[in-house]
């Protein structure tokens, strides 16, 4: 072998074991697509989440406003009244509110039950706000026995229901069958 025989020998040699290395090098390198895409998919999955996360939020929010619910009371309230003999003839309990905002509320809910030794069959509820506006309903029917009573706002005439002042809970002696006895009022709250 001449020299330059051996110079070209070397330098296919060297060439080809060049351009192996060129090749096991481009291939372990990522092309620019396979980045591109990775870059889509993963901002398609970021875009999904976030936004089934907030359709399930919102639509929950939606589920927990319609059961917004405000408790008044967490015992059973006696009402002992006697309205048959002298005067008044008109028994009345009242249960102070503190400020309570009932404007986002769309009823007031209460159980009701007579007992054993007599109930009036009539109850009036009265609420007043600040304005010194009171709205009336009558309970009918009441027996020795747990009734709930769900009132819709809209049949009692209010025009602020934002200043809620008290509830009253009123035995009128013209009404009451029995003129003597007592009332259990419970659960009473605001809600939609």
């Amino acid at each position: 072998m001449t020299r330059d025989e051996i110079y070209d020998h070397l330098a296919k040699v060297y060439l080809d074991k060049r351009e192996t290395v060129e090749k096991v090098v481009a291939k372990k390198a990522p092309p620019v697509s396979w980045l591109v895409i990775n870059i889509v998919i993963t901002g398609f999955i970021l875009a999904s989440v976030f936004w089934g996360l907030t359709a399930f939020l919102t639509q929950r929010d939606d589920l927990l406003k319609s059961r917004i619910i405000y408790t008044l009371n967490n015992s059973p309230i006696r009402l002992s009244y006697d309205v048959g003999s002298g005067l008044p003839q008109v028994k009345q309990l009242v249960i102070a509110l503190s400020p309570v905002d009932a404007q986002k509320y769309h009823r007031i809910n209460l159980s009701v039950r007579g007992a054993d030794n007599g109930n009036p069959g009539i109850l009036k509820i009265i609420l007043t706000n600040a304005r010194e506006e009171k709205a009336a309903y009558y309970l009918q029917g009441i027996k020795q026995r747990w009734q709930d009573y769900s009132i819709s706002f809209d049949q009692m005439n209010l025009t602020d229901w934002k200043t809620l002042r008290d509830i009253s809970f009123v035995i009128e002696g013209w009404n009451a069958t029995k003129p003597s006895g007592t009332v259990f009022i419970d659960n009473i709250s605001f809600s939609n």
